[in-house]
């Protein structure tokens, strides 16, 4: 059997798990539509750059539409407001950057952080696929990266789908990682990314070098930026599991888990991580969503855009 044929879930993901997340699309609303706004419209509409809107149609006027766009003629005329609503240029690109490294191979809750990683970038390719966008990514390990070029098209979303998984097939804890390779991928996606892109990036919450800030920095300035730091329950707190011994080629280490001491700094090393990524998007004016092993993908998207829509006024 092939390794990028093993099916292991939660630790190891396969192709087809990653084909059956198209019908879970429904379940969480990344992208507009004409009959239902997305409370990440801005990622996809506030910052066209140029690019130029075509009339839609019109429909009944809804709570936190603006007010600029009421049809006035149909409105007189249906003594109901209405509003008109407009379609951009299908010309941006959805680019994919997801990380499947040694460090993401561990998980203490639902699954591995390698697979939470490849379910999101599944769930968003095929929402930005039924959108109509371009969709395409790069795919980086711990010395490798693959990239798949944007299109319109199903066989390039499965392109990147399956290299995703055979990826992730091979990691394993023997790995030797170059030591920024979050920071490389950030280089080549600068050189590679169209000015306007769409990025969703998936990376380690530790992933994040004074070298990749640097160039989040600077891709930031051309394109629009969803970050999804994914994290372990023990990430940020140790277990209370008295005298631990960890072992790797050679070198031993040894931790007291009941040490109060040792747990406060391990904890707050873990909230030191979480508020740098905080102040990183909100510097650049980014959005972030940050994902928990701990919790179902499609469950953790779902509360957050909950979270963000507009409170309807009684």
């Amino acid at each position: 059997m092939q390794p990028y044929l093993i099916s292991q879930p939660g630790i190891r993901i396969s192709l087809a798990e990653l084909i059956e997340m198209r019908h879970r699309v429904r379940e969480v609303q990344l992208f507009s539509s004409p009959s239902r706004r997305s409370p990440l419209i801005g990622l996809h509409h506030s910052k066209l750059r140029g690019r130029g809107v075509d009339f839609d149609q019109v429909r009944v006027y809804q709570a936190g539409d603006d007010v600029r766009t009421i049809d006035w003629r149909v409105t007189a005329r249906t003594q109901e407001p209405h509003t008109k609503l407009f379609h951009e240029e299908r010309e941006r690109p959805i680019f994919l950057m997801v990380e499947q490294s040694r460090r993401l191979f561990f998980g203490s809750g639902l699954m591995f952080k390698s697979v939470l990683a490849a379910q999101a970038a599944a769930l968003i390719g095929w929402a930005a696929l039924g959108h109509n966008d371009r969709v395409g990514g790069l795919v980086f390990g711990d010395n490798e990266h693959y990239e798949i070029k944007p299109r319109r098209s199903k066989q390039s979303l499965l392109q990147l789908l399956n290299r995703l998984v055979r990826v992730n097939q091979s990691l394993h804890t023997e790995a030797v990682a170059d030591r920024d390779t979050f920071g490389v991928a950030l280089r080549r996606a600068r050189e590679v990314l169209r000015p306007g892109s769409l990025v969703f990036i998936l990376c380690d919450e530790r992933a994040l070098s004074d070298s990749a800030e640097q160039q989040l920095t600077l891709l930031s300035r051309h394109c629009d930026l969803l970050l999804l730091p994914l994290s372990d329950p023990l990430d940020h707190a140790l277990p209370a599991a008295g005298l631990l011994r960890f072992a790797e080629k050679g070198a031993q280490l040894e931790l007291d888990t009941l040490n109060p001491d040792l747990r406060q700094t391990y904890r707050a090393q873990g909230e030191a991580r979480q508020a740098r990524w905080e102040l990183l998007a909100k510097k650049l004016r980014v959005l972030m969503i940050p994902l928990s092993t701990q919790r179902e993908m499609v469950e953790q998207l779902r509360d957050y855009l909950n979270a963000q829509q507009p409170v309807k006024p009684k």
